[in-house]
């Protein structure tokens, strides 16, 4: 199994689990909303709990999987440089692909795959400045 610093895994995860909450809650809350055709009865409604929960759980899993791509004590700028591509070019990118096929909103893609971009270079970033 290859070298993982678990600390700043869970440092990364939870760095991403706060700007998700940032992205998606506060800064594009509404214009995401509408741009994924969720309604304000669905947002009120669910297990939140179970939510949150599998939300950090998947952020836990993107960065140790990160972590282990990048390898033991990657330099800052190699976390932030391939962080960055990764956020853009592998999850934008893909998100992209799907949604010209389902013909979804630009408005849409550039929200999730700004999120992406951001939280990827973001854990990058922990990743590579934690030695």
């Amino acid at each position: 199994m290859p070298h993982v610093n678990w600390l700043a895994v869970l440092a990364a995860a939870a760095a991403s689990f706060v700007l998700g909450g940032a992205w998606y809650s506060g800064l594009f809350a509404k214009r995401w909303q509408a741009a994924a055709g969720v309604t304000d009865e669905q947002m009120r409604g669910g297990n939140k709990p179970l939510m949150f929960a599998s939300a950090f759980v998947l952020a836990l899993i993107q960065s140790a999987v990160f972590a282990m791509f990048l390898g033991p004590n990657p330099a800052l700028m190699l976390g932030v440089g391939a962080g960055f591509a990764a956020g853009l070019c592998w999850v934008a990118a893909g998100l992209a692909m799907t949604y010209v096929f389902e013909k979804r909103s630009v408005t849409l893609g550039l929200i999730n795959g700004g999120y992406a971009t951001l939280q990827f270079t973001l854990i990058g970033t922990i990743l590579g400045a934690w030695h």
